[in-house]
Parts: C-alpha cells; structure tokens; sequence
C-alpha cells in the first residue's frame, strides 16, 4: 500500500470534497441516468452512456478518496527538525541552471500544486532534495537533463 502524506488541512479538504461526492454527486449522477432512461432503447442512448461513464468517474474518485484517507499519514511539524529536508518543509534553493533561487514546499501527492510551488515527494526533485541538508548540493536527473541546487535555507 502506498502510504499518502497529508497536512491536516488536506485531510479535512479530502474528507469534505469525500462527503460531497458522496451526497452531492451520486445524487446529480443518479439523477441523469433517471433522466436518459426516459428517453427509451438504452442500446443507443448516448445521454444514458455519457450518465454511466460519469458514475463510474464519480465511484472511482470515491474510491481513491477513501484510499488515501484509510492510507495516510499526517504531516506533523513537531517532528521535523528543520535541518534536514523532510516530508512537510519548505526549501530555499539556488537553481544553478537559471541562477536564481526558488522556495518549494515538499508535500505529498495529494496536495502537490508545481504552480504554487508545492512540490510532491515523489516528484523527481521532491524525492532528489529529501534527507539532504542546508549547504548540499543537488543533482536531479530529469529527461531533459541534471538540474543543480544547492539548498540554501530549510523552513519548518
């Protein structure tokens, strides 16, 4: 079992987002596959099919839900130390390549946004940066090539 890395900010979001598909969605999804049996022969109703697939999206966002939520493990700052790069801490880096320094957040996958700079520890340099330390550098091997960072602050 994959285990998932949630702040308790994100597990309250996933639980909610969890009971809303559980009492929202269903009900919209049921209410369309209602409507489309209405309009006759199921072999070719496309509004029937369409409502089907949508149910099965909507089961299997459900089910993925629920797995993380039984699977995860939250993120406590208490137990960070601060100097070494963990599972919940944000990272100064200086990026080598573009001589410029960036800050990212390593969370887990459930909570990753590249574009607000919240990084998966799975992702490539979310996995590179973890247990290293402030003054390493970083080689992280990517299809494009080697990024370089040299880590300059760690923040809890």
């Amino acid at each position: 079992m994959e285990k998932h890395y949630l702040t308790l900010e994100g597990k309250k979001a996933l639980e909610e987002k969890l009971v809303y598909f559980k009492s929202v969605r269903r009900a919209e999804v049921a209410k369309k596959i209602g409507s489309a049996r209405e309009y006759g022969d199921l072999s070719e109703n496309a509004e029937y099919d369409a409502a089907k697939e949508e149910q099965a999206q909507v089961e299997a966002a459900i089910s993925e839900m629920e797995d993380i939520l039984l699977n995860c493990e939250i993120i406590n700052k208490k137990n960070l130390d601060g100097d070494t790069v963990s599972i919940g801490c944000s990272v100064t880096l200086y990026d080598e390549e573009y001589e410029e320094e960036v800050t990212y957040k390593i969370l887990g996958s459930t909570e990753s946004d590249p574009a607000k700079g919240i990084i998966s520890n799975v992702s490539p340099v979310g996995a590179a940066l973890l247990g290293h330390k402030k003054g390493d550098v970083v080689k992280v091997n990517m299809p494009h090539g080697v990024l370089m960072y040299k880590i300059l602050d760690i923040h809890l």
